[in-house]
């Protein structure tokens, strides 16, 4: 019978979004925990010229750091990454804000590699409403054609800080699958973060798929939260949603001490204005046992202990992330 590392070794490992401080440290860290293909998403207010500076970043990490990450477009590449021994890095945003008000820089976007987009970020923008905008109005006018081209090209639309309206909006109107990456159920625990059993249904309905985050403000036990609690939260979006429509989203922001300039600047409303939430500057553990990226394997021992199964795993870790990717980046015929 195989170990829990040997399972988790040869299993496929994707995580649904990750928004460290990125270097060769992390780097070694997330092949240390087997992690396959991240979600590299920190990009949260910037304009176009910082979206284009962004990639740049992401091109010269990939070319200095190349014995240990490799770019991904599609999911081929994701499994040349298993074989390699690599990590694949997805280059992701949590905000459309890059693509200002051209519908155009979709399409030139994807061209770059950027492979997952969240249509807002906490508030307000072009296309709709983040979670803490005080009105969510849904999905705009400009907001349907944005995902109309997100779907066209082939980029997939994150629903994870977006309002409830207009979460719901993007699910029935969106022509592809759906993907809310890093999130926690308000059921469990009832804060605005937090989706309702109702969105996260309709989601996989659709055929998306819920990331289930680490994030232990949306933890019923908070600061104290273990291990255990996120499975027991996973296992609570697995009976909602699903098992093939649910997934990792650890939104790990790994070396980025609290607080710090640039999460004072996340906890901002487009990076300057009122505070929107107090989460750049608290105390915030991720939950003990897998605290930090290298942990990732003591996920799939606690996953087995609890009698899941090995192919139920397989899912969990990276299977339901690589069905829902090669759905979703397809361009639409």
């Amino acid at each position: 019978m195989s170990t829990a590392r040997e399972i988790h070794d040869r299993s496929i490992v994707i995580d649904g979004l990750q928004t460290c401080l990125w270097s060769r440290e992390v780097f070694e860290d997330l092949r240390a925990g087997g992690v396959t293909a991240v979600n590299c998403s920190t990009v949260l207010w910037e304009n176009f010229r910082e979206g284009i500076a962004y990639v740049s970043e992401w091109k010269r990490f990939l070319r200095e750091h190349a014995d240990l990450i490799r770019p991904v477009r599609t999911v081929a590449d994701i499994h040349a990454a298993k074989r390699e021994g690599r990590t694949g890095i997805i280059l992701g945003w949590q905000n459309t804000s890059p693509l200002e008000d051209r519908l155009e820089y979709v399409e030139i976007f994807k061209d770059l590699g950027v492979g997952i987009m969240q249509l807002t970020y906490n508030t307000q923008n072009y296309s709709g409403a983040g979670y803490l905008e005080e009105n969510d109005s849904g999905l705009t006018g400009f907001g349907k054609e944005v995902l109309a081209e997100m779907n066209r090209v082939g980029v997939l639309c994150d629903l994870s800080h977006v309002g409830d309206r207009t979460s719901a909006d993007v699910i029935a109107y969106s022509k592809g699958p759906v993907c809310i990456s890093h999130v926690l159920p308000r059921a469990l625990k009832d804060v605005k973060r937090n989706k309702s059993d109702e969105l996260l249904k309709a989601c996989a309905a659709r055929g998306g798929l819920v990331g289930v985050s680490l994030f232990s403000p949306g933890l019923a036990a908070g600061n104290d939260a273990t291990i255990e609690d996120y499975l027991d939260a996973m296992a609570h979006v697995i009976e909602v949603a699903g098992e093939d429509h649910v997934g990792i989203g650890t939104d790990f922001s790994q070396d980025r001490p609290r607080p710090s300039p640039w999460l004072l600047w996340a906890n901002r409303d487009k990076g300057s204005a009122r505070t929107l939430t107090e989460f750049g500057s608290v105390k915030i553990n991720k939950p003990l046992g897998i605290r930090r990226i290298g942990e990732m394997p003591n996920l799939t021992e606690r996953m087995l202990a609890r009698g899941w199964s090995e192919a139920l795993v397989g899912k969990l870790l990276g299977g339901n992330w690589l069905k829902l990717l090669d759905t979703a980046w397809q361009p639409a015929t």
